[in-house]
């Protein structure tokens, strides 16, 4: 009787806790909800931003538990109900209704489908294994009502296998706690060949220890972009921290000899625990590395240790508060401040930590290094991110730049002496067109960041940017560099992309001019900045649009602006833009702006084209766009400060404003295409505070803060932004003021926000 009163009163104080937990967090995930005082600045992020959407313009970000730059991030698999999975290529779809199971990595915000390493399924399989001994698994029915997440921090309720699954994590290591219902048969299922969407994993290696309860292993993973390069290969190490009563390994090949062991392209195992008439607490340690098992191994016991689940998560959410403490606002709604943490906090998910605990990693040759004195990173979406993302980690995280700086050296010199302009994993991808590393590498040197060897560096842009690259080569950057150097563009009938790539090559070159100046090389600079303003020659002045033009020197027609390309199908029209209308591409000239105004026909007609570029644009958060301003498109997002070269800073604020209310929002559809690793929350937080950088300087334009006050940390000092409440009858601000000095431009360098104070918007 005593027993079978124990057994009633714990699955009564079971059901209890959960309604409780459901309860609280249908109350947590309320977007937009006012915050108590003294929240952690953790409280402040919705990590479900950016993760619905229309698949085709989503944000492709995902709620999960890592750490600033983590390599793991853990995090539930998706599939719609009718079987589609990673329609967000972060592996995690808000509209989806079933989970796969939690598996260890992903890209942020691209549109690339790589990583779902080491797939975990918690519950009890029903299905029938295959000839191979693989369980049925079905996928498992969730309600985002019973879903949490936080920097750090992921959990949801399965009630189909009684399960509260909870996830948090370290650099390298997932950690997972699953909470089985009172009588529930605890089960755990380990897929060592589970990779996102169409991916596929090649060479599983697994073998089970039952003394240690550890499950090791490794495969080859094969996604979007490190199929490019052959595989990326990944180690893990699972250790439980109860003992299993049974663990059994299946796998694709015939060999089943060895009991412990398991090898192929497929291959998992299922452990089973002893069943309980209490609610029983299972968790699984999952570490991760890109070297050895070994390493796996030590990435374990350096990063966890024997902390417990919820010192690990309290531990996340202290770094997490950490890093989003550099900057500290006032004013603005609850929505706003929420989207503003939570873009800060998405700025800070991606690149990625390679390394491991003692410093090794694999290079793009393939072979392992150690990272002496800087932590090595990869995974950088240089195309977009060295727009804004870098230009804010060079403000916001110096040090930790400097380590990416010296990550891209070391790749051009690993990798046969080019910089990279995608690099994934441990490879080039080639993904995009340019030279963006040339923008990055330079403006964070121009804005002192000089612990990084800056001659090698310019000796791969340098190289890259005025000789093709040799046959054999790994990557080439610069693609038909030897045209544009011969016409002083990209003519359309030899190659494609002709009228981007001119525009893009200008950009980098300008970047290589002002850092040749800074370095000395007087020649170089002069060099450089010439070829910058390549980008004229791909100017009709008839149209005023920047048009293909071949190597006779006949533009292109007829013209299209409108039309975009991802609807030009046999890419008729459209296959001297990329990813982008003729309109949309009309404005990609960040580096000479005030030049740039000077092509048109006048300065108002300049001003009334912007104007109505923006003005024409779809005012909606995620809809599918037109031809006109498309926030989601990288080569037009620093259009809107444009108007500043043109004497117009009003509008500036006013199209601003604009954005920040209509391109972004607080809920999973709250970004208007893909994040790009952060590029359009790097936006969002730099524009919100009245900053916009100027790629490959040490200059930012001023736009329109939305704060009543903004303190940001710079290192040793601090800046304050201040801004004077618009009346009524204002629309925007008209003056201002560095440490009470009115200035006469509305822009600043990097070297006097670094000597703090107040910068006021009056």
């Amino acid at each position: 009787m005593q027993f079978v009163q124990l057994l009633i009163a714990n699955s009564l104080l079971w059901t209890i806790r959960l309604v409780l937990l459901v309860a609280f967090v249908a109350m947590a995930i309320q977007c937009g909800a006012e915050e108590p005082q003294g929240v952690s600045l953790s409280q402040r992020v919705n990590p479900f931003i950016g993760t619905g959407g229309n698949p085709y313009v989503c944000g492709n970000n995902s709620p999960a538990a890592t750490l600033p730059f983590g390599l793991v991030r853990l995090c539930p698999d998706t599939v719609s109900n009718e079987g589609v999975a990673a329609r967000n290529m972060s592996g995690y779809y808000y509209p989806d209704e079933l989970i796969l199971g939690f598996s260890h990595t992903r890209l942020c915000g691209t549109g690339a489908i790589d990583g779902g390493s080491f797939r975990i399924y918690p519950g009890l399989v029903t299905g029938e294994a295959d000839s191979t001994g693989r369980p049925d698994n079905p996928p498992l029915k969730f309600d985002h009502q019973q879903e949490l997440a936080s920097p750090g921090y992921y959990a949801v309720t399965l009630p189909s296998v009684s399960v509260r699954a909870e996830l948090t994590a370290t650099l390298h290591v997932g950690l997972h706690r699953y909470t089985f219902a009172a009588g529930a048969q605890p089960q755990i299922t380990l897929d060592a060949a589970s990779a996102l969407g169409r991916g596929r994993t090649e060479d599983c290696e697994l073998s089970v220890d039952n003394r240690r309860r550890e499950i090791t292993g490794s495969t080859r993973m094969f996604g979007s972009f490190s199929k490019r390069y052959g595989g990326l290969p990944v180690y893990f190490v699972a250790r439980f921290r109860a003992p299993w009563t049974t663990c059994r390994r299946w796998t694709d090949r015939a060999d089943h000899s060895d009991p412990q062991s398991a090898s192929g392209d497929g291959s998992g195992v299922v452990c089973d625990f002893e069943k309980s008439a209490a609610p029983q607490v299972i968790e699984l340690a999952v570490a991760l590395s890109h070297v050895s098992i070994a390493n796996a191994r030590d990435n374990l016991e350096v990063e966890l240790g024997e902390r417990s689940f919820d010192e690990v998560r309290q531990a996340a959410t202290a770094e997490w508060d950490a890093m989003l403490s550099s900057v500290q606002l006032e004013g603005g709604t609850a929505a706003e401040q929420t989207m503003f943490y939570t873009a800060l906090f998405r700025a800070f998910s991606m690149p990625t930590t390679f390394s491991d605990a003692n410093g090794e990693y694999l290079g793009f040759d393939k072979l392992h290094h150690s990272a002496d004195g800087f932590q090595y990173y990869t995974d950088m979406s240089l195309w977009d991110t060295f727009r804004t993302a870098h230009p804010l980690y060079t403000l916001l995280i110096p040090e930790r730049h400097r380590d990416m700086l010296v990550s891209l050296v070391n790749m051009a010199a690993q990798g046969g002496g080019t910089l990279p302009r995608w690099p994934a994993g441990c490879g080039y991808t080639s993904s995009m067109f340019g030279a963006p590393a040339d923008v990055v590498i330079a403006e964070a040197w121009l804005k002192g960041i000089r612990e990084f060897d800056v001659e090698a560096a310019y000796e791969a842009m340098r190289a890259a940017a005025v000789q093709p690259t040799p046959p054999g080569a790994n990557f080439s950057p610069r693609e038909d560099i030897d045209q544009f150097i011969r016409y002083g563009y990209c003519p359309s009938d030899t190659m494609s992309e002709a009228v981007a790539k001119t525009l893009e090559y200008s950009t980098s070159d300008a970047a290589i001019g002002r850092l040749a100046a800074a370095l000395g090389r007087e020649a170089d600079a002069e060099l450089f900045a010439t070829r910058s303003l390549n980008y004229r020659n791909v100017w009709n002045s008839e149209t005023q649009y920047f048009q293909p033009r071949d190597s006779s020197g006949r533009f292109s027609t007829p013209l299209k602006p409108l039309l975009l390309t991802y609807v030009d199908f046999g890419r008729k029209y459209t296959d001297d833009y990329v990813e982008g209308s003729a309109l949309q591409w009309r404005w990609a000239v960040p580096h000479d702006a005030a030049g740039f105004v000077e092509l048109f026909s006048s300065r108002d007609y300049f001003v009334d084209e912007l104007d109505e570029f923006f003005a024409k644009s779809v005012a909606e958060v995620g809809a599918l766009p037109n031809g006109y301003y498309w926030h989601g498109n990288q080569p037009d997002i620093h259009a809107v400060y444009l108007f500043n070269a043109a004497g117009r800073p009003d509008m500036t604020q006013q199209w601003v404003r604009w954005i920040l209310k209509h391109k972004y929002g607080d809920g999973p559809h709250g970004l208007d295409g893909n994040d790009d690793g952060g590029t359009l929350s790097a936006w969002y937080v730099l524009s919100s505070l009245g900053l916009y950088p100027l790629a490959g300087s040490e200059r930012y334009e001023l736009g329109c803060p939305i704060w009543k006050r903004a303190v940001v940390r710079l290192g040793d000092t601090k800046l304050e932004i201040v801004a004077d409440e618009l009346p009524v009858d204002r629309t925007h601000f008209e003056r201002v003021e560095l440490n009470g000095l009115a200035l006469d431009r509305w822009w600043l360098t990097h070297s006097e926000l670094l000597q703090g104070g107040v910068l006021r918007f009056r």
